[in-house]
């Protein structure tokens, strides 16, 4: 079991990126930062999916548009064993950083 920076990635664009998986027989309280570190607006999405490639109803953020150097930050996220937050960027320069407590089921 860990506890804080659970996973990073460094978004390619258009592209699902599974950026964290809970491990088996673990539930994970977890918050999630994406960054945008470009010059120019871009698009996020976020899922909590059983597999890397979501469904519609796994995105917690659908299309949502995050200004250049700005960060979208959810907090409160529990993902039970085997699930997947999956983060996709319409553009590069986009980082994503998942911190949390990874807790015996």
């Amino acid at each position: 079991m860990a506890t804080g920076r659970l996973a990073a990635a460094d978004l390619s664009a258009g592209t699902n990126t599974t950026v964290y998986a809970t491990p088996a027989a673990i539930y994970t309280v977890a918050s999630l930062n994406i960054t945008n570190r470009g010059n120019q607006p871009t698009v996020v999405s976020v899922a909590i999916a059983d597999l890397d490639t979501p469904t519609n109803g796994e995105y917690i953020e659908y299309e949502t548009e995050l200004s250049p150097k700005a960060i979208l930050e959810r907090t409160g996220i529990v993902t039970s064993a085997a699930q997947k937050i999956v983060v996709r960027s319409n553009s590069a320069n986009v980082s994503c950083v998942v911190f949390g407590i990874e807790t015996a089921a």
